[in-house]
């Protein structure tokens, strides 16, 4: 399991008294990873970036305020919608919103089967993606 920022999410991120809110970035492509970290950090999130499935299973541990997940994630044992229902059937996860970030095709139903909150299509606008964000954990 390769994990980018993981030392930095206990300690949380402290901007003028207030906590900031922590994005879970799970998707197999690095370059997507490192897009959505700029993204997010530019963008006051403290950001925790998994290039494999495996970081769900420490999902209670990381507390993350958002999950935005890939559905196909390459070398890894559960598909995102595999761990997007994973999140929203244990009790202590089941409230965190989970965006499915993918250009899979039929990406609404896939949304539905698995409960996720919402999608966002690849290629991704940024604003877009931001504003979603912003609409799940205000």
């Amino acid at each position: 399991m390769k994990i980018k920022n993981l030392d930095g999410y206990l300690q949380g991120l402290f901007l003028n008294n207030y906590i900031a809110k922590r994005v879970l970035a799970i998707d197999d492509d690095e370059d997507i990873l490192e897009i959505l970290n700029i993204i997010f950090q530019e963008s006051g999130y403290e950001v925790v970036l998994s290039n494999t499935g495996e970081v769900a299973e420490h999902i209670r541990v990381i507390q993350p305020d958002i999950v935005l997940l890939d559905v196909s994630i390459v070398g890894s044992d559960k598909s995102g919608p595999d761990i997007c229902k994973e999140i929203k059937s244990q009790l202590e996860t089941s409230h965190v919103p989970v965006v499915l970030v993918s250009g899979e095709p039929g990406l609404a139903v896939i949304v539905q089967e698995c409960g996720a909150d919402s999608y966002v299509t690849k290629p991704f606008d940024i604003f877009r993606l931001l504003s979603k964000v912003e609409e799940l954990i205000p």
